[in-house]
């Protein structure tokens, strides 16, 4: 494996990112690794519709779908196998035999927003943002869910809360606010899901930060949104490595497969011009990257 310091040694190392999928997608989104079963969990946002893979060699053969009549921003799998789902405003729990219930309600009726990313804390628990659908700035949220479906407020004041992810051990807890272009970081007591002052790692203003995940060295993965890009950055905001990625509107990356070294990136056909998605065909597909370094295990969601 590929540490810090040898990234360190080629300033800003360049990898590139192969086609993973014959199928396209209009807003990838979300991918995770489900180690119990061996397979990829990722989501399409705008077509409402969860998807199942395999890694097979280079390659993401699809498995099963799971529909929704309503947007679906993140999806989580608990150790046997049900899943939960971010749906428009509410958090569904969807059982083996796709059996569904609302497990919590998060989004107001009256607020023009809708739940994105989520993942699960070291301990199980869902944390899980909302955007606002329409001009407002600073009145999105970052919620906690604990298992009993108890909701509790992180942040209230973010525009577009996207990536979710943890420092190896568990204390520090990463999160996104894409339209400021802000990557956030806060200590993180992962026994009672409480945080701490949050600080900003990353301030971008050339491309907007999104999906990320960390690598057992404690250094984030982050996808551009508008750059065609992942960059690799040390805790410390340093930029280590870039995967160039033929698609512009990279969404979200996650390191899969049962050694977890293969990097699977998102992306997006949605919000690109006829003249871009004739300029970038392979928007929407997904993607894979040998970078030389192996991704932190996914905590499975305590559905308990």
């Amino acid at each position: 494996m590929t540490g810090a310091n040898e990234l360190r040694g080629a300033a800003a190392r360049l990898f590139s990112a192969a086609i993973a999928s014959e199928q396209t997608y209009g807003l990838a989104e979300g991918p995770l690794w489900d180690e119990e079963r061996e397979r990829v969990l990722w989501v399409d946002i705008n077509a409402g519709h969860i998807h199942s893979g395999s890694l097979e060699g280079e390659i993401i053969i699809p498995g099963g779908q799971l529909s929704f009549d309503e947007t679906v921003g993140a999806v989580a799998c608990s150790e046997d196998g049900q899943l939960l789902v971010a749906g428009q405003r509410d958090l569904y729990r969807v059982e083996r035999g796709s059996r569904r219930e609302v497990l919590a309600s998060i989004v107001p009726a009256d607020k023009n927003s809708r739940l994105n990313d989520g993942a699960c804390d070291p301990a199980g628990r869902f944390l899980v943002g909302s955007l606002a659908l329409d001009a407002r700035e600073r009145e999105e949220c970052l919620y906690r869910i604990s298992q009993d479906g108890n909701v509790a407020i992180v942040d209230d004041d973010l525009t577009l809360s996207n990536g979710l992810a943890w420092s190896p051990d568990g204390s520090v807890l990463y999160s996104v606010d894409t339209t400021p272009g802000v990557v956030w970081a806060r200590p993180y007591d992962a026994a009672t899901g409480n945080g701490g002052a949050r600080a900003a790692v990353v301030r971008l203003g050339d491309g907007s930060p999104d999906g990320l995940c960390v690598d057992t060295d404690g250094n984030l993965w982050v996808a551009i949104w508008g750059a065609g890009e992942v960059r690799c950055y040390t805790p410390a905001g340093e930029r280590l490595a870039t995967v160039t990625v033929p698609a512009p509107h990279t969404s979200s990356v996650a390191f899969v497969g049962s050694a977890r070294d293969t990097l699977l990136i998102t992306t997006a056909r949605d919000q690109l011009s006829s003249v871009q998605l004739d300029k970038f065909p392979l928007s929407g597909r997904l993607f894979i990257a040998r970078v030389h370094a192996t991704g932190v295990p996914t905590t499975p969601w305590s559905a308990s």
